[in-house]
């Protein structure tokens, strides 16, 4: 298992515990999510080194530097109130998105 190298109390209880061609299991504090490919294809042709590089700056906030993603947790537990608005352009549209999923209130 991949665990997040930064240091931090923030960081210490999120690993990646599994990556399949179907999504990634993110282990939170004890509970285990999903991340499906379908509902956050920016992961999809990632790198395993990259996904495995998250960090939990607070409690609904998930961050990959290196991919530039940020999370809402709710998002992952409740993707139906997170509607994909993803498009398939080069990077400024897809941080776009990314972060329209992350601030989109519910």
């Amino acid at each position: 298992m991949a665990k997040s190298k930064n240091a931090g109390a923030s960081t210490t209880n999120v690993e990646v515990s599994s990556i399949s061609r179907h999504g990634f299991w993110l282990y939170l504090n004890g509970r285990e999510l999903f991340v499906s490919f379908t509902e956050f294809p920016w992961f999809a042709n990632a790198p395993v080194g990259k996904i495995t590089q998250v960090e939990w700056p607070s409690p609904d906030h998930l961050y990959w530097p290196t991919l530039d993603i940020d999370l809402s947790v709710e998002s992952i537990e409740h993707p139906e109130r997170f509607p994909l608005m993803f498009d398939p352009s080069p990077e400024p549209n897809a941080e776009r998105v990314h972060r329209q999923r992350t601030n989109r209130g519910g």
